[in-house]
């Protein structure tokens, strides 16, 4: 009866939106939703920023249904209408603006060097416009003078949402970047066993004039921008500080082919001779982006090259590959003439597919193909000459003297492919939902269905989408030059789509397969997006010259591989190793986080304590199982998740640090919610390094055109789901740890002997989790928050911190379209709204085997000190990029690290309320008896009671045998001893200090 009910239910629901979705004004309503922000930009609003390629991940809403074409599409219509290229320029001060938002910070003055220009000091989402008077109509690009703020806290492009006249005429136009200069500090220094440390990144920009481009590096050449003659208003926003100087507006630079420049040259420009110039690639002049990092080669022909050595001898391809990240080179050449450019490269990262370069000389490309030059796949390293599809080297004219070559990653022969694979796949999604408007998302084995009739106009949509998605895949082919795994891809889901249209009827009962169809092509798209592509050394070679030899021979290869595999067997330490009197410190992370550990060891603490510190990398936990069995273990671990501790603390393997006298000064460092999983048997023996939090993220977006705020309470996200639900948009799985913490329950008892779920408080917390699902229809699973915020099918839900980062660094078409707020929670008697909810932590213990205690504790407070956290987030994040955000659990570190204003108050608000479930014997049964409980109740539709009291007998089954194990009960079940599990029943004070002066001094 209760599967019955359900499924009434559900075929209501969508009957209500089938009649709903009839109704013309619903139909002008939901042709906007759910959208990006409208074509004009009212004097009022909030101004969004801006996007990445243009392109999204698709999880539902694509950026084709936010009613704002591609730059392509447009440009293509311009191009149509014969709308001519600008002629002239028009220059505009940056201080002569004629118009700011309230809170925009600006002030006229001198900056680095410079007088008369704009300082603008921008926090949050703020604007300034610009009157600009055309004479003649024409398609402009525009050029903008700048130079960012420099400082620990300024990591990230400076991101432009740009609008003529309020509004925009593109999609790419809402998130244009301004970029840094990097630099790596070289030489790189060397550890005690001679290999190379990975060297950081220093910002060093200065003074920089860039033309405005999509900051996917989706397009051959920059952004223009039509303008009809008379006055127009140029408006930028954004939240990122930076000085502007001047903007200007002038014609795009004409670039002519290869052979018209060839015919174009004076005598002058004539072949010389001479030595090769070469230039190592990881010795850049500077880069556009923190996280292009170096890489180690071993291959025998890479250079520099030691055998046994590690030595950062490339460009990290991985880590070149997306956007516009450029690398800048410097040479110098003897005479004027004509020289060859030559590179040894590899680009092995994805079978059988070519990636793609933009390549400039001294600021600009030289002639039209080297606008995007492909560089095809191989299995190893490749030696090429730049040439053309003959084999005839490209011949470049350089002037004697210091010049520059770039090299920037670009998409663009890719971009029309992808955004027709975009469509595609909106048009999948669109039939999916025709479907499941027709069927009622029930499959019904005993109806039969006649599509042609049903849905008159399915059979050729379909059809249609088939036809396009054979055209992409031979497209995709000539591009690439060969068949890869992409367009093997393609191939699986053709055959789909043509089983279905030869059985058209049946697709009825397999709708789930155009689910999966969107899923790939989805998966293809975000594939092709990716350009990389490792990078060793580059010549510069006179034209009469031959290219020096750029590959290893075969004896070469057989013999520095043999030396590779015997050193393989000399490893230079062993993880038991140390010296006598070294405190001996393993770390489970990567080998940049353990170098950077033993350096600032070395530079912070050893001098200040005497102490010699050995940091070891640790590759698995599992080793450090075996090491302490075999009474080898560390005096200290990093990295180690919150499991961990009490595991071994059960077995008598860690050192309690209560019994430290100043434990409870350093206990009040951080929140007492994050200690509890670390708590056992009166003890404590971990503490915590890194920290995640559960927050509410928004599209500011959507919800504004639902007319809805930002949900306080569970209450508000129930009356937002009705609405959401209606435009096929909904809220995400959400963890139980919010529902039984907030409605004042526990996991478990006091004791530690049993759970509290069965409490009236906990089965009140278990029923309203499962009532999200069953009576809210909440979504029940969600393959990717991110994909799915991003495209905008999922506009609202809880994800962890980690999140925030991806939505920064791989969604920029977002910013300023998106928030984070504490979770939703309970009010409570007396006003307050109860958010408690738990999220992740990692931790750092002490072994019992030590006979360094002390100095082992002595660590362990240094590491976990404001001064070391704040030293090592900043330096990680300078080493690799905002991607590596070192979330720390230090708070007075953590309001150091260049978090926005109002995102870091959000933070500090759910701070208060953090709370880790505790672990007891036996506890790992609980996530999993609970997941089974939720499963029972939400898709077997069985009583939340009954579902709950089963998965509680399993949990204090399992309980009770662990309980006996370590003899916290007799073997008849009688208590022998108490846990005493530590009670978080109040919000964490340690916040308050910060809530102000910390959010100001941001």
């Amino acid at each position: 009866m209760v599967r019955e009910f359900l499924r009434f239910r559900h075929r209501i629901g969508i009957a209500i939106v089938l009649v709903l979705l009839s109704g013309t004004a619903f139909n002008g309503y939901a042709s906007q939703l759910p959208a990006g922000v409208n074509d004009s930009v009212t004097e009022d609003e909030a101004p969004p920023q801006a996007p990445e390629s243009g392109l999204q991940d698709v999880g539902g809403q694509t950026d084709s249904d936010r009613g704002e074409p591609y730059y392509s599409e447009v440009l293509e219509q311009w191009k149509q209408q014969g709308i001519p290229e600008a002629s002239g320029q028009i220059t505009v001060r940056g201080t002569a603006y004629a118009g700011k938002s309230d809170n925009a910070r600006i002030e006229a003055g001198s900056f680095e060097n410079k007088d008369d220009v704009l300082v603008w000091a921008a926090e949050s989402d703020e604007w300034i416009e610009y009157e600009i008077d055309v004479e003649r109509e024409g398609l402009y690009a525009i050029d903008i003078s700048y130079h960012p703020f420099v400082g620990e806290k300024y990591r990230k492009p400076i991101t432009l949402n740009v609008l003529f006249d309020q509004s925009r005429p593109y999609l790419e136009s809402r998130s244009i970047q301004l970029y840094r200069k990097w630099q790596d500090a070289m030489p790189p220094e060397k550890d005690e066993y001679g290999d190379e440390i990975r060297p950081a990144s220093q910002d060093v920009s200065d003074w920089m004039t860039a033309r405005l481009r999509d900051s996917g590096g989706a397009y051959e050449r920059p952004l223009l921008w039509h303008l009809t003659a008379g006055k127009h208003v140029l408006r930028l926003s954004g939240s990122d500080p930076l000085a502007i100087e001047s903007i200007m507006l002038q014609a795009p630079d004409p670039i002519d082919d290869y052979k018209t420049v060839a015919s174009k040259r004076t005598g002058e420009a004539a072949a010389v001779s001479g030595d090769a110039i070469e230039i190592e690639a990881e010795r850049a002049a500077w880069k556009n982006d923190s996280s292009v990092s170096l890489s180690y080669d071993n291959d025998v022909a890479s250079t520099p090259y030691e055998r046994g050595k590690l030595i950062y001898n490339a460009i990290n391809g991985e880590r070149w590959a997306t956007g516009n990240q450029e690398i800048t080179w410097t040479f110098d050449v003897p005479e004027d003439g004509l020289y060859k450019i030559a590179m040894r490269f590899q680009q092995s990262y994805s079978s059988n597919r070519s990636t793609f370069r933009s390549i400039s000389v001294n600021g600009k490309a030289p002639f039209s193909e080297m606008e995007a030059y492909r560089f095809p796949y191989a299995s190893g390293w490749q030696g090429t000459t730049l040439q053309d599809g003959n084999g005839e080297p490209y011949e470049f004219e350089l002037k004697k003297g210091t010049n520059t070559l770039t090299m920037r990653v670009t998409q663009a022969p890719l971009k029309p492919i992808m955004v027709d694979l975009d469509h595609i796949i909106s048009g999948l999604k669109d039939r999916a939902l025709d479907i499941t408007a027709l069927t009622g998302g029930a499959v019904d084995p005993n109806r039969t269905w006649n599509i042609e009739r049903d849905l008159p106009d399915f059979v050729a949509q379909f059809q249609d989408l088939y036809d396009r998605l054979r055209d992409v895949e031979k497209r995709l082919i000539s591009v690439n030059g060969r068949s890869d795994a992409l367009t093997q891809g393609m191939v699986t889901v053709e055959k789909d789509m043509q089983e279905l249209l030869g059985n058209i009827n049946h697709i009825a009962y397999e709708a789930d397969k155009l689910t999966g169809m969107q899923g790939k092509l989805a998966d293809y798209l975000q594939q092709l997006g990716t350009q990389p592509l490792q990078l060793d050394r580059l010549y510069i070679v006179p034209a009469s010259e031959d290219v020096p030899k750029l590959e290893a021979s075969f004896f070469q290869k057989v013999k520095g591989g043999l030396f590779d595999f015997l050193h393989t067997f000399k490893p230079k330490t062993k993880l038991g190793n140390g010296e006598k009197g070294e405190l001996n410190v393993w770390v489970q992370r990567g080998r940049d986080y353990v170098n950077l550990i033993q350096q600032l060891a070395d530079e912070m603490f050893t001098p200040e304590t005497g102490i010699k510190v050995k940091v070891n990398l640790l590759p698995s936990s599992d080793q450090l199982v075996l090491m302490n069995a075999a009474g080898i273990a560390p005096d200290v671990a990093l990295g180690l998740s919150q499991d961990l501790p009490f595991e071994y603390a059960v077995r008598g393997g860690l050192y309690d640090l209560t019994q430290f006298p100043d434990f409870d000064q350093i206990y009040e460092r951080f929140a007492p919610g994050t200690w509890i999983p670390f708590y056992y048997d009166g003890g404590y023996y971990g503490i915590a390094e890194t920290q995640t939090f559960e927050m509410l993220y928004y599209r500011k977006d959507v919800l504004s055109r639902l007319g809805f705020d930002v949900p306080d309470t569970w209450d508000d996200v129930y009356e937002m789901l009705p609405t959401l639900q209606q435009n096929n948009l909904n809220f995400p799985p959400v963890s139980n740890a919010a529902f039984i913490y907030q409605n004042g329950a526990e996991f478990f008892e006091q004791d530690g002997m049993k759970t509290a779920l069965t409490t009236p408080k906990g089965f009140e917390g278990f029923k309203e989790w499962t009532d999200l699902y069953n009576v809210h229809a909440a979504d029940q699973q969600l393959a990717s928050f991110f994909q799915s915020f991003r495209s905008g099918a999922v506009p609202i839900g809880i994800a962890d911190i980690t999140a925030y980062i991806q939505l920064m660094v791989a969604a920029p078409e977002l910013n300023g379209l998106w928030g984070i707020a504490p979770i939703p929670g309970k009010l409570q008697q007396g006003g307050t709204v109860a958010r408690w909810m738990s999220g992740g932590v990692q931790s750092g213990v002490m072994f019992k085997s030590t006979k360094m205690a002390e100095e082992g504790w002595k660590f362990l407070k240094w590491w976990t000190s404001a001064e070391a956290q704040e030293r090592f987030g900043n330096d990680i994040e300078m080493l690799n990029g905002q991607a590596f955000r070192w979330n720390t659990s230090n708070i007075e570190a953590f309001m150091t690290l260049p978090w926005k204003p109002e995102d870091a108050a959000s933070i500090l608000e759910q701070w208060r309320w953090f709370k880790e479930i505790p672990n007891v014997p036996g506890s790992y049964y609980l996530a999993r008896e609970l997941q089974n409980a939720w499963n029972r109740t939400v898709l077997d539709g069985i009583n939340p009671r009954s579902s709950l009291e089963t998965a509680v007998k399993d949990i204090e089954r399992e309980m009770s045998r662990k309980l006996q194990e370590f003899k916290f009960i007799d073997a008849n079940g009688k208590p022998v001893k108490s846990l005493d599990l530590p009670v978080v029943k109040e919000p964490w004070k340690g916040v308050e200090p910060y809530v102000e002066s910390g959010i100001e001094a941001d």
